[in-house]
């Protein structure tokens, strides 16, 4: 399987909104609002998987914060990304793999990738939220669990991960 990294641009929405709602919940996936905002402002931050015919097939997105976990007012605007430092987040919306690419392990990949860019952006780490029973695959590709989180997103219980750099 040959797949590559790019960013997003505004005409792969349709494919994204439709690898969105394949991973997710009504309640916790995106609005398409959502991820227009989250492609213009912080495509720096927004890592597309593509297969080789260069269609999406899977994406992490996240702002980078200050802080060391996710807060609820994250889902509800998007603000620009500073140039350096600061934890790259992702969200809880935005790691996802279309159906037909699980279990290939590209997620893992764009994990790593994802972390290499953050280096090289001198982020502090790679913060997240996640299901518990997400919490294997994240302590595989490295992450550990700081306790459960203080976001009520989709009313779901949700645990902050972290991957120090």
């Amino acid at each position: 399987m040959n797949f590559s990294f790019r960013r997003p641009l505004i005409q792969d929405l349709e494919q994204i909104m439709e690898i969105e709602r394949s991973g997710f919940s009504p309640a916790e996936a995106a609005s398409k609002e959502a991820m227009i905002e989250r492609i213009q402002v912080i495509n720096d931050s927004f890592l597309l998987v593509v297969n080789e015919d260069d269609q999406p097939i899977g994406y992490a997105v996240g702002p980078v914060i200050p802080e060391r976990y996710l807060y609820d007012e994250l889902f509800e605007k998007t603000v620009p990304n500073p140039s350096t430092g600061g934890y790259q987040t992702i969200t809880i919306l935005s790691l996802v793999v279309a159906p037909a690419y699980q279990k290939l392990g590209i997620a893992s990949t764009l994990l790593t990738e994802l972390a290499q860019r953050s280096r090289e952006a001198e982020r502090i780490g790679l913060t997240l939220t996640c299901l518990k029973e997400l919490i294997p695959f994240y302590e595989k590709n490295g992450y550990q669990v700081e306790g459960i989180s203080s976001s009520q997103h989709a009313g779901e219980i949700w645990y902050d991960l972290v991957l120090d750099l």
